[in-house]
């Protein structure tokens, strides 16, 4: 609904210098009612002044719980109003993360609002994979050491096990023997599988789409074609710099956890991937800066993940299954990093996305380091 407020007595004097803040500004009349918007807040919204023009703050911004009221308090007696970490929905489905101030602004009889956005979702993201960066590194650098002490005594009771089947002089108790070599073999095999892919990389440039296309050939295989596989592709999206069977194998671990979640709940006719691709511009990842990323999400419809498992899934060994390993995870996150990249999870009953992100383009400083674990 478009507002008679008058225009001209929105924020004079003073539009330039705000269409040059880098600060998102919006200007509300009396009535909550958008009258003005600067560059920032068009770029943040993804919606130009004129298409909002008008709107109430209630259709502009969908906030849990909502903050109607105290804002029409701040605009009334006239004092400012700070929220933090707001979660709000915006005109176009997406969520965002913002800090926001409002100030009632009074001029000629008429009272304006400002409400100045600081978004947070790049920052808290930021902060979140820095911290289970670090935990990864802590939890790799305990898995190397007990992956030393594990494997150097399985060797010599192999050893001693293959010596001792020699001099046996019945046959029959070689089985025994067996068992030892065949056991000490399942170890080192679950202490390698831990430590995750040993080689480096082997970049070419991989079409993702022919990855995902690879993963839902093995996952029809898997389930007799029973479970339904979404497509949700950008045909735009370039070849990537990676190792496509590397992806192969990070992507088919997180596909095959949710098919297995899935299976221990419903129908697998019931069950429902997302495969969804998309591209992202000037995307920041730890400490660099990325012009493009390819975004993949794996979406599906089992029982979630219990919050308390969201931050620490991504370890060896951790796993909401009875009989699960706790690798497949631990596995893909492995595989991800080693192409300068990261994996994130959001939950809830009912959906599940885990997110892939990885640059087209691997710096040689990140392609070649840490090639043996």
């Amino acid at each position: 609904m478009q507002s008679d407020y008058p225009q001209e007595l929105i924020l004079p004097m003073y539009q330039t210098l705000l269409e040059n803040l880098t600060t998102a500004v919006l200007a509300f009349d009396a009535g909550l009612q958008l009258q003005y918007m600067n560059t920032a807040a068009e770029t943040l919204i993804e919606a130009s002044d004129r298409q909002l023009h008008g709107l109430h703050i209630d259709e502009l911004f969908r906030e849990e719980p909502p903050s109607t009221e105290h804002l029409q308090q701040a605009l009334n007696n006239a004092t400012s109003y700070t929220k933090r970490e707001a979660k709000l929905q915006l005109p176009n489905g997406s969520g965002l993360t913002a800090d926001y101030m409002v100030t009632p602004v009074t001029e000629n009889g008429h009272t304006t609002l400002l409400m100045e956005l600081q978004p947070r979702d790049r920052l808290l993201r930021i902060t979140r994979e820095e911290t289970i960066k670090t935990r990864q590194e802590t939890a790799k650098i305990l898995v190397r050491g007990l992956a030393h002490e594990i494997k150097n005594p399985l060797g010599g009771i192999r050893g001693a096990a293959q010596l001792l089947a020699r001099e046996l002089p019945d046959e029959s108790l070689k089985d025994y023997t067996n068992v030892i070599i065949e056991e000490a073999d399942r170890l080192r095999n679950l202490v390698d599988r831990m430590l995750g892919p040993i080689k480096p990389p082997q970049l070419a440039e991989v079409n993702i789409h022919e990855v995902l296309e690879r993963v839902c050939s093995l996952i029809d295989a898997e389930t007799g074609g029973h479970m339904t596989l979404t497509r949700n592709y950008d045909p735009s999206i370039p070849p990537i710099a990676a190792d496509a069977e590397q992806l192969i194998q990070a992507t088919l671990n997180i596909v095959r956890n949710a098919m297995q979640a899935i299976s221990q709940h419903m129908p697998l006719s019931d069950g429902n991937i997302t495969l969804k691709t998309r591209i992202m511009r000037q995307f920041t990842i730890g400490n660099v800066r990325h012009r493009l990323i390819c975004r993949l999400d794996i979406i599906d419809n089992g029982p979630g993940i219990p919050a308390d498992m969201v931050e620490n899934m991504f370890y060896p060994m951790i796993s909401g299954r009875a009989d699960g390993t706790g690798l497949g995870l631990s596995i893909a996150q492995s595989i991800i990093t080693r192409h300068s990249g990261v994996i994130t999870c959001e939950s809830e009953p009912g959906k599940t996305v885990f997110s892939l992100f990885i640059p087209f383009e691997q710096p040689d400083r990140q392609t070649d380091a840490g090639a043996a674990p």
